[in-house]
C-alpha cells in the first residue's frame, strides 16, 4: 500500500540542473579545473556540494579542508542564486501531480541541494505548503547514492503522523538520477524515475521509469505496491 511519497528536487519537481552545472562550473574555472555537462551528468549530478567538490578535487590531486569545502560552496550558491533567481522553471506536469497525490498520502523532500535553495524555490513556485518535511544536505552526513536522505526524510515524516508508522516498502521515491535511484532502492522503497535528466534505458534500476509526470496519475501509483 502507497503511503507517503518523497520526492527528490532538483531534475525531478524544477529544471534546474543547469543552473547548478553553470554554478559549479564557474567556481571550478576559478580552481583551473575544467568540467564538461558530460562529466557532470555522468559523476556529479546527484551529489550534494561538499561531497561534489571534495570528490571533483581529490581527483586532480587536491585535499580539500572543511573550511575550503565550506567557501566553496558558498560561492557556488552565490552564483547559482544569480542565475536561477529568475528563471526558475517547474517540470511539465508536476505542480497538478504534486497537488493530486497531496490529497491522499504525506508528500517530502530529499535532495542533496542547500536548504536556502529549496526553501527559496518552493516559495517561488507557490509550492512549500505541500512538503512539511524537507531533508537537505545539511541534514546528512552521506550524500545519495547513500540512503541516509531517504531514510531520514520518511523517520520525519512518520514523527508528524500519529498513526501506525510507515514501513520503507510502503514509500514511493521519485528520482531523475542513478545515484538517486540507487539511495532510494537501498533505502527499501519503490522508486518511480523520470527521464528529465538521464535517458530511460539508465534508469532501469527504478521499479518503473516514466519520461514525465504528466504521463502518472495518483491511480496508476498504487500499482507498484501490488
Amino acid at each position: 500500500m502507497l503511503r507517503v511519497i518523497i520526492f527528490d528536487f532538483d531534475g525531478v519537481i524544477v529544471d534546474t540542473e543547469r543552473f547548478h552545472f553553470q554554478a559549479l562550473q564557474r567556481v571550478l574555472d576559478e580552481e583551473q579545473i575544467p568540467l564538461t555537462w558530460e562529466e557532470y551528468t555522468q559523476s556529479y549530478l546527484a551529489m550534494d556540494d561538499k561531497n561534489c567538490f571534495r570528490t571533483v578535487l581529490s581527483r586532480h590531486g587536491r585535499i580539500a579542508t572543511a573550511q575550503e569545502l565550506k567557501e566553496l560552496t558558498e560561492r557556488k550558491a552565490t552564483f547559482f542564486f544569480s542565475d536561477a533567481a529568475d528563471s526558475v522553471a517547474l517540470f511539465p506536469g508536476v505542480e497538478g501531480f504534486i497537488r493530486q497525490v497531496a490529497q491522499k498520502n504525506p508528500l517530502g523532500i530529499a535532495s542533496g541541494a542547500l536548504r536556502e535553495e529549496i526553501e527559496f524555490i518552493l516559495a517561488k513556485v507557490g509550492l512549500r505548503e505541500y512538503f512539511p518535511i524537507v531533508v537537505a544536505a545539511e541534514d546528512v552526513e552521506k550524500g545519495k547514492p547513500d540512503p541516509e536522505a531517504y531514510i531520514t526524510a520518511l523517520a520525519r515524516l512518520n514523527r508528524l503522523g500519529s498513526g501506525k508508522p510507515v514501513k520503507p516498502s510502503e514509500c514511493l521515491v521519485i528520482e531523475d538520477s542513478r545515484h538517486g535511484v540507487a539511495a532510494a532502492t537501498a533505502a527499501g522503497m519503490q522508486c518511480l524515475a523520470v527521464a528529465n535528466s538521464y535517458p530511460p534505458e539508465e534508469l532501469t534500476a527504478a521499479h518503473l521509469v516514466v519520461k514525465s509526470l504528466e504521463e502518472l496519475d495518483a491511480a496508476q501509483l498504487e500499482s507498484l505496491f501490488g
